[in-house]
């Protein structure tokens, strides 16, 4: 197991604008990812919202949005698996989440990368990178309902 990053691909059955905007717009990115956040995504701004995952629902989600290059990459850094809300993880640094996309003659190609597992303090790093890919798997099918509903 690659101890610094996650990776995960798929191909989507939707336009390239289609998928953006189920990147982009932080209310269709609630939908997908399961959030309720307060207000549209801002490079160099914080992202919060309230997690809409059953079970999860009583943690806040925090990510700083790092770059939005339009319908091609999206980036936000986050504190992984941060789900124990007796802790305070603000003073951890961060993963990067980064959504690169391209179109495709069969839709769009979407990939998921984090990284920066090795500064993720030891005692909870192979827990993060287990969750965390875990929860992109399960994320990636989340998306391709959301855009393009059977």
């Amino acid at each position: 197991m690659n101890i610094d990053r996650i990776e995960r691909q798929i191909t989507l059955s939707a336009p390239l604008g289609r998928v953006w905007r189920a990147l982009a717009d932080h209310r269709e990115f609630g939908q997908w990812f399961r959030l309720n956040l307060e207000g549209p995504f801002e490079v160099g701004k914080i992202a919060r919202g309230r997690i809409t995952h059953p079970g999860y629902e009583h943690l806040q989600w925090e990510a700083l949005v790092e770059k939005i290059e339009p319908k091609s990459y999206f980036a936000f850094a986050w504190h992984p698996y941060a789900v124990d809300p007796s802790v305070d993880y603000s003073k951890e640094p961060r993963t990067l989440v980064e959504f690169r996309l391209k179109a495709t003659k069969d839709g769009t190609h979407l990939t998921v990368t984090e990284s920066g597992f090795e500064k993720i303090p030891a005692e909870r790093r192979a827990e993060a990178i287990r969750m965390d890919g875990a929860g992109w798997t399960v994320q990636m099918e989340n998306i391709k309902h959301h855009v393009a509903p059977a």
